[in-house]
């Protein structure tokens, strides 16, 4: 592998400078190819592995070229001296600056992997630490049944494990390079060089190529890391919901000094979930460009060029922020397990009936008609809980016993197999 560099952080990774490092990396990696061939001499190698490029000498260059490529070739060059005409033999634009997005690309995706396993280890935790947290269930934003906060939690957890894989995938697809010459015919390089330069890099190859690497590896990579973003805003819309006044169950730390609102000094706001999702619209939305990069014309053209400048490191720098993020809401998140029971009661026992319909039907009672008996009751407005009417009811009476009916009314009696759950997650033995 050609060490040139340490891998550095997020930013520094698609920064100018890192990647012009990256083109040269590949260019001194194809002449390394060719001196083992005896097509350069070691006196000129010796000039070569000594290259470096300014930016700021090829970016003066560059206003006279219009040609980005070119003048890191001549701003390079003129470092090497004669040996400069070694540099880049055989090759064309697009075998540099695809190769070396593909290795940007590949450490930007070992960072994210990273990233992931913390926040995969902080969900884990915090699932397990409120495995037993009774809490109630929701859909269509109301009030359905009774669960547990640590499987809410587990589901995230799980979800997670799942993006880690795909994003393992889209690093494996991304990481590949091309040595192949105008139109990718190896007309004037051979598959052996490419396969030698590609391995020196730490890269795959991409078998056949145009003129650049194929833009669905790229597309599939950007939509992982949309995918993954949205897990993150699904994530931190729970907590925003959560947070709600009405709600009250969870809300995100609020650190001393912190201030919420600056006309209202009451306010403690999910300003950070909030910030997740926003970005998170970022994310998908440079996924799209993704797809539209992939029908390029012909052999090559570039329109895909000028917006993968944008979108590679806006995608990757912000999910890098948004999971760094995400994990210190999850990791500093406030829990109210009583407000959680108090919600859970407050409906008066409306939430345990489907399992009174159950017991209804197990009772020998056709199901329809146990359905609309128990929907009377839930339905009707009077100064008794759904309970109340429950136990009054002389049609209940006769087919469901007293214990059954206490049975039906105990949220622990349908959470048995909780821990059956995170056993098969794997959480616990």
């Amino acid at each position: 592998m050609i060490e040139r560099y340490t891998r550095p952080e997020m930013g520094a990774i698609w920064s100018q400078d890192h990647k012009i490092q990256q083109w040269l990396a590949v260019e001194i990696a194809v002449c390394e190819a060719w001196a083992r061939r005896g097509r350069i001499p070691e006196e000129a190698m010796i000039a070569i592995r000594g290259a470096s490029c300014d930016l700021e000498r090829m970016l003066e260059i560059e206003k006279e070229t219009d040609h980005d490529l070119i003048s890191f070739l001549r701003a390079t060059g003129e470092t090497v001296g004669d040996a400069s005409r070694f540099i880049h033999l055989g090759l064309t634009s697009s075998d540099v600056v695809d190769t070396g997005l593909a290795m940007q690309a590949r450490d930007a995706a070992d960072l994210l992997l990273r990233d992931l396993d913390e926040m995969i280890d902080v969900v884990g935790r915090k699932s397990l630490e409120h495995k037993d947290t009774i809490t109630i269930g929701r859909s269509h934003g109301m009030q359905a049944e009774p669960t547990t906060f640590g499987l809410k939690l587990l589901v995230w957890y799980d979800e997670l494990r799942r993006q880690r894989e795909r994003l393992v995938m889209a690093r494996d697809q991304i990481s590949v390079g091309q040595i192949s010459g105008a139109v990718g015919t190896h007309a004037h390089v051979s598959l052996e060089l490419e396969e030698e330069v590609c391995a020196d890099l730490d890269l795959g190859i991409e078998y056949v190529s145009t003129q650049v690497i194929q833009r669905d590896r790229h597309a599939f990579f950007l939509s992982v890391l949309a995918v993954i973003a949205s897990t993150l805003e699904k994530m931190t819309v729970e907590v925003r919901h959560l947070q709600r006044s009405e709600v009250a169950e969870a809300e995100e730390a609020f650190g001393e000094g912190n201030q919420g609102s600056s006309a209202m000094p009451h306010k403690r706001n999910p300003h950070e979930s909030e910030r997740i999702a926003g970005l998170a619209r970022l994310v998908r939305a440079n996924a799209i460009v993704g797809f539209e990069n992939v029908p390029l014309w012909h052999e090559r053209d570039i329109s895909h060029s000028s917006a993968e400048r944008v979108i590679f490191p806006d995608a990757c720098i912000v999910l890098d922020f948004m999971l760094h993020e995400t994990t210190e809401i999850i990791d500093g998140l406030v829990v109210y397990p009583e407000k959680m029971l108090a919600n859970l009661n407050m409906s008066g026992g409306l939430i345990f009936s489907q399992r009174i319909l159950l017991a209804l039907v197990d009772g020998g009672m056709d199901r329809q008609e146990a359905y609309r008996l128990v929907q009377r009751h839930a339905h009707a407005h009077d100064d008794r809980t759904f309970r109340e009417r429950i136990e009054a009811d002389t049609e209940v009476q006769a087919r469901v016993s007293a214990e059954a009916i206490e049975s039906a009314f105990d949220p622990w009696d349908q959470l048995q197999n909780v821990d059956a759950t995170f056993r098969r997650v794997g959480l616990i033995a």
